[in-house]
């Protein structure tokens, strides 16, 4: 695996280069604005952090644990003391020492936050990882493929669905992976993703997703909102997720695009 390197998104926020997938690990215009417009607003996250409910979090790609600083950030100004498990899944976790130099805790206000991450990444081994635990927040990492995967049952509120591009990692986009995180959630589970591509959404609903499209932010036109209860996504624009899914059955996808 490449080593990766640190770049400067626009919104002045580290993200990394990954040459083995060709592609940024976020949005080179915003990595922190583009995870918080997505994965926390579009998806409900934080107007559920202001209930103060229960939650678990499943995350596919932690990446620089951006989504969990994010998550430990907006739980915190919105005052959420409830208990969360925050499991992520990733294959190829960067250094610890690359990690160290990321700039998100200055960013967030919390210098703090550079020892969470560097803990986590300093101390990961291949397979399951659960002894991180940060107040009422459980950190668990599987350091390995999702295919491999095999947590005590969960029920997800939330899918943070943050894998690189469809394009140079079509696995983590297919009906199969799909059906697998469905299989991990809660029947009010929003999954979202800050992919748009036909592909992936025809993956989602051969796999028995209620898909719409949401506004996108920082150059990118849409996003995307799933869901096993279609009355979760009653706010946005519904996909036809019958003709996807037959499409996807055809095998009018052979191969997704980004």
């Amino acid at each position: 695996m490449d080593k990766p390197v640190p770049h400067i998104t626009g919104d002045g926020s580290h993200t990394l280069y990954s040459s083995h997938y060709g592609q940024y690990y976020h949005n080179p215009n915003g990595a922190i604005r583009e995870s918080i417009h997505i994965f926390f607003d579009m998806s409900g996250l934080t107007s559920y952090l202001a209930k103060n409910l229960p939650l678990t979090v499943l995350e596919t790609g932690f990446g620089t644990g951006l989504n969990f600083l994010l998550l430990l950030h907006l739980r915190e100004k919105a005052g959420h003391t409830a208990p969360v498990v925050y499991q992520s899944v990733d294959a190829w976790p960067p250094d610890a020492g690359i990690i160290a130099g990321l700039n998100y805790p200055e960013l967030l206000g919390r210098t703090d936050y550079r020892e969470v991450l560097t803990s986590v990444f300093a101390n990961l081994q291949p397979g399951a990882n659960n002894a991180f635990s940060f107040g009422d927040v459980s950190l668990r990492v599987y350091y390995g493929l999702l295919k491999h995967f095999d947590p005590a049952p969960m029920m997800a509120d939330f899918v943070i669905h943050d894998p690189f591009s469809p394009v140079a990692n079509p696995e983590m986009w297919s009906s199969e992976t799909f059906g697998r995180l469905a299989g991990l959630s809660s029947p009010d589970v929003v999954l979202a993703t800050y992919a748009s591509a036909s592909s992936a959404r025809a993956a989602m609903a051969h796999a028995g997703w209620y898909i719409a499209r949401i506004p996108g932010v920082l150059g990118k036109r849409e996003m995307t909102l799933a869901s096993k209860n279609p009355d979760k996504l009653a706010a946005f624009k519904r996909l036809n997720e019958a003709r996807l899914a037959a499409r996807y059955e055809q095998g009018e996808f052979t191969r997704s695009q980004g």
